[in-house]
């Protein structure tokens, strides 16, 4: 039987995390969200912290990092978890140029992470997808599998208050380039995210077709539905003197959802031409 959190090593910590075996959220159809986050998961990891000692990685000359003991990089290419993603024909491709990877981090098979990227400790991604240049993905972010996050896309992450949601992104889902998901952010399945859009966990976004306003609050973070396509938009801002100069709020609306036909490029070609 596997001990609780709490009570593990650290070292078996971070190996639990890089096979997947324990995620500071996982799926609970129970939920309120669907989700269920795991407290002890981000409380241990929050412990790899408290010790302040350092050291200094060389990989083969090439990159250098200097760090805290307890968050080392991540073993890429001689792990267990790096034989099954090749044993399953799908290995992952870390193509060269810069990017860091913290141990604690489950890659699934097939992922594609392009340089420059990081991907902090806790986080999991899965299977077929693509971290594409410049993208953060933050401290237990979880992100599903057949993910597109395109060019500088900013995956916030969390660690304290344990028990506080991370951003989580489900399967089959389009982040467009420098779209920022922060605060516990829900996107639901199949959800397309236009480039440029920032959703934090209190966002509204105006869902124009089905005329109604989701919002998210502190205690319960802003969920995309599934299937909505969100794109960059406007709303005037209250008052007399913002009328009188024209002056307008960013907003993010939904301008659609997308059908079983329709995939994520298509549907965002639509409603931007």
């Amino acid at each position: 039987m596997m001990r609780p959190v709490s009570e593990r090593a650290p070292s078996d910590i971070l190996a639990d995390l890089d096979a997947g075996r324990i995620r500071a959220a996982v799926p609970d159809p129970g939920a309120p969200s669907g989700w269920r986050v795991d407290p002890s998961v981000q409380d241990a990891i929050l412990g790899l912290f408290a010790n302040r000692e350092t050291r200094t990685w060389d990989l083969k000359g090439a990159l250098q990092f200097r760090d805290r003991v307890g968050l080392p990089t991540k073993d890429l290419f001689e792990s267990p978890e790096a034989e099954a993603a090749l044993t399953a024909g799908r290995p992952w491709r870390i193509v060269p140029g810069g990017t860091s990877v913290r141990a604690g981090v489950y890659l699934a098979p097939g992922v594609t992470i392009m340089p420059p990227s990081f991907i902090n400790v806790g986080a999991w991604v899965g299977e077929g997808t693509m971290v594409d240049s410049h993208v953060l993905v933050g401290s237990c972010a979880q992100i599903g599998a057949r993910v597109h996050l395109s060019a500088g896309v900013q995956i916030g992450g969390v660690l304290e208050p344990p028990g506080r949601r991370p951003v989580i992104v489900e399967d089959d889902v389009f982040i467009g380039a420098q779209a920022a998901l922060l605060e516990g952010v829900l996107v639901r399945a199949r959800a397309v995210v236009a480039a440029g859009v920032i959703l934090t966990g209190t966002t509204q976004v105006f869902d124009l077709a089905n005329e109604r306003v989701i919002k998210g609050t502190l205690e319960e973070p802003l969920a995309v539905p599934a299937g909505a396509v969100i794109v960059p938009g406007v709303r005037s801002a209250p008052g007399a003197f913002a009328q009188a100069n024209g002056l307008g709020l960013s907003a993010a609306v939904v301008v659609k959802y997308r059908d079983e036909r329709t995939d994520a490029r298509v549907a965002l070609e639509e409603v931007l031409r």
